[in-house]
């Protein structure tokens, strides 16, 4: 693992949605690529984080106060990057069923897991299901490629 550089965040938070806003809000303005004219970057990253957030502590962490959610930013080489690590046993992705198939459009879950998948390039998780990998390319010129589009 490389060293962190003055463009890695580490951040540990309580488990509380109260402050993934916070958080958020704090990698957002860290970013220096986040302007008017980044709104892929302002919107699909802020959403993805938010939902991976929101997942580690809702479903990971099961709203457990003792625990705490690990999140680790690397902005450079032409990508943002967050990994989000809760305390929680784990769970299977693929288990999780399709939120847009007919039979689970009534059905709450498996919708922050579709968001991520479809805002951001790559999104990927630890064998034991407790850590995601959120990735977003930007191109060399400081536009971004891939992706849903803002």
């Amino acid at each position: 693992m490389n060293p962190l550089s003055d463009r890695d965040l580490v951040l540990e938070l309580p488990t509380d949605i109260q402050s993934i806003e916070n958080a958020v809000e704090f990698v957002m303005s860290r970013c220096s690529t986040c302007s008017d004219e980044a709104k892929r970057l302002n919107l699909n990253f802020r959403v993805g984080l938010t939902e991976a957030l929101s997942n580690a502590m809702l479903y990971g962490n099961a709203h457990d106060p003792s625990k705490r959610v690990l999140v680790e930013v690397t902005m450079g080489h032409g990508r943002l990057q967050a990994t989000v690590k809760d305390q929680g046993a784990g769970f299977d992705p693929a288990s999780v069923p399709d939120p847009t198939r007919p039979e689970n459009l009534t059905r709450e879950c498996g919708r922050g897991l579709f968001l991520m998948r479809q805002l951001l390039d790559d999104v990927s998780y630890n064998d034991r299901g407790n850590e995601v990998t959120l990735v977003l390319r930007l191109d060399s010129g400081g536009a971004l490629e891939g992706g849903a589009q803002a």
